[in-house]
C-alpha cells in the first residue's frame, strides 16, 4: 500500500500537531508504475517457521518489485550465505527465490535462520527471518510395563508420555487391531495425551492399551508398549463424591497470547461418574469462540483475546456432591499493528511527510528503525528526516532521499518487520483508468465512476459532465479522495460523458469516460395461481419489460430447480405451456428475468386435481369461505377455524389453507400449507418458529376453485433454536493448498430465528485431531487454506442462529485441492508390432504421488528422423491420451522405417506431471510410396525410353522397381482397312507370298538349299531367328487384343525377370538378352519380332503370346535393382 501525506508550509515544532496535520491530509493509497523508478518492495516471502517436508525440495520464496529490478542475496544465521559454496542450492531467475535440492544432501544441514535482501540504486528491502527446521519423530523409548491390576470402581491414569519431537505428535489410543479405543463420559484422553477414568468398570479389562504418537510432517507413526489392564470385582466400591485428578490443586494459572487457542482442562473421579461444567466467573464465556471436547473436560477458545482475561472455574458434581477448581488466565500478546504496517510514501521535492509504524503487545514492545537495513543510528545523516519513536518525520524531502524503511517491532514473545519506502519523484499527473470507458448503471442505483491517478506532487482530481461550464452538482455527486466520482441514485439525465482532470504544478492530465443510465427490468404480468385437472393443459403467463439495449434472458425453475427434460413443457418468450399435466408437476414455477445488470423473478403456484366426468348439469365454482378465526394459540400450531361459502350445487371436495409470510416474503407470496377434506371447517396447523402468518382458505369442487377467502389475522410465531442443518455438505479443492466447503443454506422459513449463521467444522480424516471451527454468515462456502494436497477431510456444518444451534450435524467428507503429479511413470519400455504400429507399457504412478484423481496417461512421441540417408528430419510432436490407470497403449499411424522418440506422463484434474525419460525405438521397413514422377522420352517406333523419379516415402532400403504396361486404344483410330492403298498393298505381299511359297516347294522336292535355309541352319539360337514359315505375315491388328484383362508380373528373388503369363519381357526384345538402365534409372532397349516356338511347351499361352507387340500400346513388366 502506498500513501502521499503532506504537511503545512509552516514549521510545526511539536510531534502531537505535526501528527494531527499530517493525518488530515491523508490520501488515498497509490502504487507507482513500474516504468517510474522507484526502490525495492518485497512481494512475497515465505513464512516466518518454515518446516520442511522431506518428500520435497526446500523452497524458501523471497519476491519483489522494483525499478531497476532488484538483486537479491541471502543471509544465514546471520552471515553471508555464499551459493557457490552450495551446489545443490540455486536461485530461480529474476528472483530471489531459493531452490535446495535434499535428494543429494541430508536436509538437516541447511537448518537455520534465512533472511533474504533485495537491493537496487534506490534503496534496500529484507523479509522476515525465515526459520527453517527439520521435522523429527524419536523413538519411543524402550519400556516393561508391569500389567495393572484394580479393583472396579476406583479411578485409573495410564500414562502416555510420547516421545519429544518436532512438530509436536497428535496422540491417540487403539488396540491391536488398530481401532480407537472407546471414549466416554467416564474415560477420556487429556491434552498430554494420558488417558483418565473416572472409575474402572469389569469391561475395562484387556491387554492391548496402546498409545499411538503420529508426527504428520515426517508420516510416522510411533507406538508405546501394550498395557494390560486387570478389573478385579472381589468387593462393591463405595460410591464417592468428586475429586480431581488433573489438575490436583485447587487453583492453577496459565498464560495465552493474544490471537492464539487456549486451551483448559479438568479430570475428575467419583463414582456415579461425575459431570464437568465451566464458567467465567469474571464475566459470560464468549459462546461464538467457544468449544468443549474430550466430553467436556476440555474448554477451547479461539482467537484469545484481552478480554477473555480472568479466572475460569471448571465444577465437577455427581449426587454425593462436588468439587471446583478455579484457573487464571494471563492474555500476553506478540507485537501486532494497531492501524496496519507502515506505508509506502511518495513525495515531490519540497513536500513534507511522515511514515508510522504504530503497534502494540503485552508487554510493551520495542522499536527499532532501520534505512536500507542498516540500523538508523549508523545511516547517512538526513537533515530532512527525524525520527520520534514509532514516528519518521521527513520536512523538505530532495531529489535522492529515496530509501526503504525498515521497522522492527519487538518483544518477549514475536516481532513484526515491515518494509515502507519513500520515493522522491517529481512526475507530471497521468490516469491509470482505461481511457473512454462505458459504466452502465440500473437507475435509482449507485453508480462509481473511476479516476486512478498518479503523479508526484500528487493530482488534484476534478471531475465535468459534458462541458466545462461548472462544478458539479454536491447533492448527486461526490468526489472521494481516490478520484472516483459517486452518483448516489442515477437517473437517465446522468448519462453522457464525463471527464476527469489530474492536475500538479507538472501538466495537466485529461481522461474521459462515459455512463449509461439504464431502466430497470419489471415483471408487468405476474404468473398466477392454477389448479388443473390431470391430463389437461396449464399456461403461466410472464410478461416483462427491460430496457431495450440490454440482451434479456428469460429462465423457468420449478421448485427453484431446473425444469423437467419433458417436450411436454414449452417455454416461449414470454409464458411457460405445460401440457397433459400430470401429479409430479404440481409445484411452484418462477420466472426469473436476467440481463447483464440486474433481475426480477416472480412465482406461482400449479396445483393438480384428479380430472372428474363432466357432469350432466353444468354447476358453478364455490364461493369463498368467511370468518376465518384463530384459536388454540401454541408455539408451534394454531387451530383455524372458517364457515364454507355456497357450493352452487357442486359439493365442496376440499379445503385448502394458504399462508404468507411478512417477514421473510413480500406481501402476495402465498404458499399452501394443508389441505382438509371439503366435510370439515376447522383445521390444526403445524408452524414454523420466527414466521409472521397471515392464513386464507380456498374451497375447491369438480367445476374448479373459489375465489380466496379474505385473509385472518396476522399470527406472530416466536423464535428458537435451527431444527435442521445445512444439506449438500461438500469438500472439493479450487487450489493445490485450498478446501472449499459448501452447503445448501437454509431458508428464511427453516432459520427458525434471527441472527442465522453457520458453523463450519473440519479436521483431516483417520488424523484423530479436534474439530477446527469457524462461523460464516450470509455465505454458503468457506476457504480453508493452507491445507495439504488431496487430503480427505471430515466436514460438518452447523446452523445456528440468536436463539441456539441445530442438532449436532452429520459428517460429511470432502478432499482438498490437486496438485499436479510429481513422479513419472516408470519402467517405460517400447515394443514394436509392425512397420506402423508400436506398444509403449509403463508402471503406474502410484496414487500419492498423483496428488489428485488420476484422469490417465499421455504419451508425446514424434519421429526424429527416417532410417533412410534421403528422408528429411521430422520432430513435430504427437499426443495421445489414454483415460483412466492403464499401464499400456498402442500408437498407430507410425512411419516405417524411423526412429521415433518418446515419453509417458501422468495427468490428473489440475494438469500433466513431469514426463518419464525420453525414450526411442526403430520401426521397421515398410511398403514404398509410388515412384513421384514417369515420363515416356525418345519414343521411336519400335523403343522408347522411361523415366521416373525415386518415391518420396521409401519406407526403407529400395531394392528395385516394377514396371508394368499394357496395350491401350489409340486416341485416333483410322479404319485402314477401307484405303484403297491399303488394299493394294495387301495383294501385292500376297502375290509375293504366293511366289515365294511356289519357289520353296519347287527348291525342296530338287532338294537344294537357298540362302535363307543356310542362315537358320548357322543361328541356331532361336533367338536369331527372326520368324518361322507361319510367321512369314505381319502381325493382325486385333480389337479383342485391347481388352484382354491385364497380367501382373513379379520380380524373381534372384534379380532376373521372367515372363509372367502373357506379359512379354523387355528382356527378350532387348540385344544380347539383358535390359540396360542408364544412370538416372530409365531403360534403354529395342523393340522386335521374336520366335513363337521360343518355348515349345507353352500350348496355348504360347500361342497368345506369338503375337509381334506394338512398341507403344503394349503392356509388359520390368524389374530393376538399384
Amino acid at each position: 500500500m502506498m500513501e502521499r501525506r503532506r504537511m503545512g508550509e509552516t514549521d510545526l515544532p511539536l510531534l502531537p500537531l505535526v501528527v494531527a496535520v499530517l493525518l488530515g491530509h491523508l490520501a488515498a493509497a497509490l502504487e507507482v508504475p513500474l516504468d517510474l523508478p522507484q526502490p525495492p518492495t518485497i512481494t512475497q516471502q515465505s513464512p516466518k517457521d518454515y518446516i520442511i517436508d522431506p518428500r520435497e525440495n526446500i523452497v524458501i520464496h523471497c519476491e519483489a518489485k522494483g525499478k531497476p529490478h532488484p538483486s537479491f542475496s541471502w543471509t544465514r544465521n546471520g552471515t553471508h550465505f555464499d551459493l557457490d559454496q552450495h551446489p545443490n542450492v540455486h536461485m530461480r531467475a529474476h528472483s530471489g527465490t531459493l531452490v535446495v535440492d535434499i535428494s543429494k544432501e541430508r536436509a538437516e544441514h541447511y537448518e537455520g535462520a534465512y533472511q533474504c535482501t533485495a537491493r537496487n540504486k534506490h534503496g534496500t528491502a529484507v523479509s522476515n527471518n525465515i526459520v527453517v527446521r527439520q521435522p523429527r519423530s524419536p523413538l519411543w523409548s524402550k519400556e516393561k510395563i508391569k500389567p495393572i491390576v484394580i479393583q472396579e470402581g476406583v479411578s485409573l491414569v495410564l500414562p502416555c508420555r510420547p516421545p519429544a519431537g518436532f512438530p509436536p505428535p497428535i496422540v491417540f489410543w487403539m488396540d491391536n487391531n488398530f481401532q480407537r479405543l472407546p471414549q466416554s463420559n467416564r474415560v477420556s484422553q487429556s491434552l498430554n495425551g494420558d488417558l483418565y477414568f473416572s472409575n474402572v468398570l469389569r469391561e475395562d479389562s484387556r491387554n492391548d492399551y496402546i498409545c499411538y504418537a503420529r508426527f504428520p510432517h515426517t508420516q510416522t507413526i510411533q507406538q508405546k508398549q501394550p498395557i494390560t489392564v486387570k478389573v478385579l470385582n472381589q468387593e462393591p466400591a463405595d460410591e464417592r463424591k468428586p475429586t480431581f485428578l488433573l489438575p490436583l490443586e485447587a487453583t492453577s494459572s496459565k498464560m495465552v497470547l493474544r490471537g492464539q487457542v487456549l486451551e483448559m482442562e479438568c479430570f475428575a473421579e467419583g463414582l456415579p461418574t461425575p459431570e464437568i461444567s465451566w464458567a467465567k466467573m469474571s464475566g459470560e464465556l464468549p459462546d461464538a469462540r467457544i468449544s468443549f471436547l474430550h466430553h467436556r473436560k476440555v474448554l477451547r477458545i479461539v482467537n484469545v483475546s484481552e478480554a477473555d482475561a480472568g479466572d475460569y472455574r471448571c465444577t465437577a458434581r455427581n449426587q454425593l456432591g462436588s468439587v471446583h477448581h478455579t484457573i487464571r488466565i494471563t492474555v500476553k500478546a506478540a507485537p501486532y499493528w494497531i492501524s496496519g504496517a507502515p506505508r509506502n510514501l511518495v513525495l515531490a521535492p519540497g513536500e513534507n511527510g511522515v511514515v508510522m509504524c504504530r503497534a502494540s503487545g503485552t508487554p510493551k514492545p520495542n522499536i527499532q528503525w532501520a534505512m536500507n537495513a542498516v540500523p538508523i543510528e549508523n545511516a547517512p545523516k538526513d537533515p530532512s528526516r527525524k525520527v520520534e519513536d514509532d514516528t519518521i518525520i521527513f520536512t523538505d524531502v530532495q531529489m535522492g532521499s529515496s530509501a526503504v524503511y525498515q521497522c522492527n517491532v519487538s518483544n518477549q514473545h514475536g516481532y513484526l518487520l515491515a518494509n515502507a519506502f519513500v520515493n522522491v519523484l517529481s512526475e507530471p499527473p497521468r490516469v491509470l483508468t482505461p481511457a473512454n470507458a462505458v459504466y452502465q448503471v440500473i437507475m435509482n442505483k449507485r453508480a462509481l465512476l473511476e479516476c486512478t491517478s498518479f503523479g508526484s506532487p500528487i493530482p488534484k482530481i476534478t471531475w465535468f459532465k459534458d462541458s466545462r461550464s461548472g462544478a458539479l452538482d454536491a447533492e448527486t455527486y461526490e468526489e472521494h479522495d481516490n478520484g472516483t466520482l459517486e452518483i448516489r441514485m442515477a437517473q437517465p439525465r446522468n448519462s453522457g460523458k464525463y471527464t476527469c482532470v489530474a492536475r500538479n504544478s507538472l501538466g495537466i492530465y485529461e481522461n474521459h469516460v462515459y455512463l449509461e443510465v439504464k431502466e430497470p427490468t419489471r415483471i408487468l404480468k405476474q404468473p398466477e395461481y392454477r389448479m388443473v385437472q390431470r391430463g389437461k393443459s396449464v399456461v403461466f403467463e410472464c410478461k416483462v419489460k427491460h430496457d431495450p439495449s440490454l440482451v434479456p434472458a428469460m429462465t423457468w425453475l420449478k421448485d427453484d430447480g431446473e425444469l423437467p427434460d419433458d417436450e411436454r413443457f414449452v417455454v416461449d418468450a414470454d409464458s411457460l405451456t405445460i401440457a397433459d399435466v400430470m401429479e409430479s408437476d404440481a409445484g411452484v414455477y418462477t420466472c426469473i428475468m436476467n440481463t447483464t445488470l440486474d433481475h426480477d423473478s416472480a412465482s406461482a403456484e400449479l396445483t393438480v386435481v384428479e380430472a372428474t366426468p363432466t357432469p350432466s348439469v353444468v354447476n358453478e365454482r364455490p364461493e369463498p369461505p368467511s370468518d376465518l378465526e384463530l384459536t388454540d394459540h401454541k408455539k408451534r400450531s394454531v387451530q383455524l377455524t372458517w364457515i364454507p361459502g355456497d357450493d352452487h350445487n357442486s359439493p365442496i371436495e376440499k379445503f385448502l389453507i394458504q399462508y404468507e409470510d411478512s417477514l421473510h416474503h413480500r406481501r402476495g407470496h402465498w404458499h399452501n400449507l394443508t389441505e382438509v377434506p371439503g366435510s370439515k371447517t376447522t383445521a390444526h396447523l403445524k408452524l414454523s418458529p420466527y414466521v409472521h402468518y397471515t392464513f386464507r382458505v380456498v374451497a375447491v369442487n369438480s367445476l374448479g376453485t373459489s375465489d380466496p377467502s379474505f385473509p385472518s389475522k396476522m399470527y406472530k410465531t416466536d423464535p428458537s433454536a435451527p431444527d435442521e442443518n445445512p444439506t449438500d455438505v461438500h469438500g472439493f479443492g479450487t487450489e493445490h493448498d485450498n478446501l472449499v466447503i459448501s452447503w445448501k443454506p437454509l431458508s428464511g422459513l427453516q432459520a427458525n430465528g434471527p441472527g442465522l449463521h453457520y458453523r463450519v467444522m473440519w479436521r483431516q480424516k483417520m488424523m484423530e485431531t479436534d474439530w477446527i471451527t469457524a462461523t460464516v454468515a450470509n455465505k454458503s462456502k468457506f476457504v480453508v487454506s493452507g491445507t495439504p494436497t488431496f487430503v480427505p477431510y471430515e466436514l460438518k456444518v452447523q446452523a445456528v442462529n440468536d436463539f441456539g444451534a441445530a442438532p449436532e450435524p452429520a459428517v460429511a467428507l470432502g478432499l482438498s485441492g490437486e496438485d499436479l503429479p510429481i513422479a513419472a511413470p516408470a519402467s517405460v519400455q517400447a515394443y514394436v508390432l509392425n512397420s506402423t504400429l508400436a506398444e509403449i507399457h509403463w508402471d503406474p504412478v502410484p496414487p500419492k504421488l498423483i496428488r489428485g484423481y488420476l484422469k490417465g496417461y499421455k504419451v508425446y512421441y514424434w519421429r526424429e528422423r527416417s532410417l533412410h540417408k534421403h528422408n528429411p528430419h521430422h520432430a513435430e510432436k504427437q499426443i495421445l491420451t489414454f483415460s483412466g490407470n492403464h499401464s499400456k497403449g498402442k500408437l498407430p499411424g507410425l512411419h516405417p522405417f524411423s526412429v521415433y522418440s518418446f515419453n509417458v506422463r501422468a495427468y490428473n484434474g489440475k494438469g500433466e506431471g513431469p514426463p518419464s525419460h525420453n525414450q526411442q525405438f526403430e520401426t521397421p521397413e515398410g511398403v514404398p510410396g509410388a515412384p513421384t514422377s514417369l515420363t515416356v522420352t525418345n519414343s521411336n517406333l519400335d523403343s522408347l525410353s522411361l523415366e521416373w523419379n525415386p518415391p518420396r516415402d521409401r519406407n526403407g532400403l529400395l531394392t528395385g522397381y516394377t514396371l508394368k504396361y499394357h496395350p491401350a486404344v489409340a486416341s485416333r483410330q483410322v479404319d485402314i482397312a477401307t484405303q484403297g492403298w491399303f488394299i493394294g498393298l495387301m495383294c501385292a505381299i500376297a502375290l509375293l507370298i504366293l511366289i515365294l511359297l511356289i519357289i520353296c516347294f519347287i527348291q525342296r522336292n530338287k532338294g537344294g538349299k537357298y540362302p535363307v535355309k543356310e542362315k537358320e541352319d548357322a543361328h541356331t539360337d532361336p533367338e536369331f531367328q527372326p520368324m518361322k514359315d507361319e510367321d512369314c505375315t505381319f502381325g493382325e491388328y486385333s480389337d479383342n487384343e485391347d481388352h484382354k484383362p491385364l497380367k501382373g508380373s513379379r520380380t524373381p528373388s534372384s534379380g532376373t525377370v521372367k515372363r509372367d503369363d502373357s506379359d512379354d519381357s523387355l528382356v527378350d526384345y532387348g540385344e544380347g538378352g539383358d535390359g540396360q538402365f542408364n544412370e538416372d534409372g530409365s531403360f534403354i532397349g529395342q523393340y522386335s519380332g521374336k520366335s513363337a516356338s521360343r518355348d515349345t511347351t507353352t500350348g496355348a499361352e504360347g500361342l497368345e503370346s506369338s503375337e509381334a507387340p506394338s512398341p507403344i500400346n503394349a503392356m509388359n513388366s520390368l524389374n530393376s535393382f538399384v
